[in-house]
């Protein structure tokens, strides 16, 4: 993931540089799509397809104000999780649902008293637990207080923390649990406005996948300063058998095309659906092949970067070693197929590498954007990197235990 915050500060970048001279140029909307695969063959000898979506304004994912503010002001909450993931934690049946408020008062762990750990944080987790129970019509009751002792696979991915951290501390209260269609319909129902849930796109891959009786679905708050992170999740999990030499991204997510919402046809919005593939290997691995095309990149300040959002195709950073990270972007279309999104794996330390060129952006034509962020307590390159990492940060939190 450290890689892709990288490429978020150079997509900010070219917004405002390479694109300048256009009169449409790329936009940034609150909103976003993503999907992402990973393969772990370094932790836990599995692979965990992902889609979410994910969203800064209030008036795309609909929290109740009350509950957003009450979340933002209550200290050293990094996270509530909503989730039906099996055994969200150590201790918890198998068939329960859980809530989960995340702390990160590293005074309180140091302290080393656990009694003294788990009655103070418990007070924090009671204080918000009634208005989240009462917001999403759920009956959840106390079960633990759990710590999580080890960042290890959070360091590997360079995720934030803000979700899967190493020393925070899960406050966690359980419930019956809900199937995942149900429970993803629910949230959508009650979350998204019929402009979004009209608009199909990665959605209508998310709701697909939460009919399929191993996924499952958590919904996340992220609190910062001004303004709250929402995503909402399906994923589902597959275990590694045999030597993996294709990765077929759209097979995991049980659908030929994956088409981006009409959300975003009002303008260009290039960076508001992406699709990521992380593969962690312990041995050397390399990407030998690929569908669809590879995006044209410049070489800035000794980085090879993007230099034309406009096209569609692959980016790698790096395509060869022991962790190797694949974005596809859109570009202007709306779709791919099954092929374009097919990656091929082989062992060794060379992988394919993106041309070098520069080329001029097509202008582009459209009508009012969706909602854009103007809040200033964050940039369009953080906002876009927590984006890219936020599915795997979940999966950190829920199965890292």
């Amino acid at each position: 993931m450290r890689h892709i915050i990288i490429f978020s500060l150079v997509f900010s970048i070219l917004l405002f540089n390479v694109f300048s001279a256009y009169a449409q140029q790329p936009q940034l909307a609150s909103f976003h799509e993503v999907a992402q695969v990973l393969v772990d063959q370094q932790f836990q000898n599995q692979t965990t397809a992902f889609i979410g979506l994910e969203s800064t304004s209030p008036l795309e994912m609909r929290v109740p104000a009350g509950l957003d503010q009450k979340i933002r002001n209550t200290a050293n909450v990094t996270s509530v999780t909503i989730t039906n993931a099996q055994t969200c934690v150590e201790g918890v049946p198998k068939y329960d649902s859980c809530i989960m408020v995340t702390i990160n008062d590293q005074s309180l762990i140091q302290s080393y008293n656990i009694t003294k750990i788990q009655t103070q944080s418990k007070v924090i987790g009671d204080s918000l637990i009634g208005d989240i129970n009462s917001a999403f019509h759920l009956n959840s009751e106390f079960n633990n207080v759990y710590i999580n002792p080890k960042g290890e696979y959070s360091n590997a991915l360079g995720t934030s923390g803000a979700v899967s951290g190493n020393r925070t501390i899960s406050i966690v209260y359980t419930m019956s649990s809900s199937k995942s269609d149900y429970l993803f319909d629910g949230f959508a129902s009650m979350l998204l406005p019929t402009q979004i849930k009209d608009a199909g796109g990665f959605l209508d891959a998310a709701k697909k996948m939460s009919t399929n009786s191993n996924s499952s679905v958590t919904f996340a708050i992220i609190p910062r300063t001004d303004v709250s992170i929402y995503q909402l999740q399906v994923s589902e999990r597959f275990p590694i058998k045999n030597t993996i030499t294709t990765i077929s991204p759209l097979d995991l997510f049980g659908v030929d095309n994956l088409n981006r919402s009409s959300y975003f046809n009002s303008g260009f919005f290039p960076l508001n659906s992406i699709l990521q593939v992380t593969l962690l290997s312990n041995q050397p691995q390399a990407i030998t092949g690929h569908g669809g095309n590879l995006v044209p990149t410049q070489v800035k300040n000794g980085q090879k970067l993007p230099s034309d959002l406009t096209k569609a195709g692959w980016l790698f950073d790096p395509s060869s070693g022991n962790q190797i990270t694949a974005v596809y972007l859109f570009g202007t279309t709306f779709s791919a197929s099954k092929n374009d999104l097919t990656l091929t794996i082989g062992n060794g330390t060379t992988g394919i590498e993106n041309p070098v060129n520069s080329t001029t952006p097509t202008p582009i034509n459209g009508g009012p954007p969706p909602i854009k962020p103007t809040n200033t307590d964050y940039s369009p390159y953080v906002l876009i990197g927590i984006v890219a990492a936020a599915g795997v940060a979940i999966y950190i939190f829920l199965r890292k235990r």
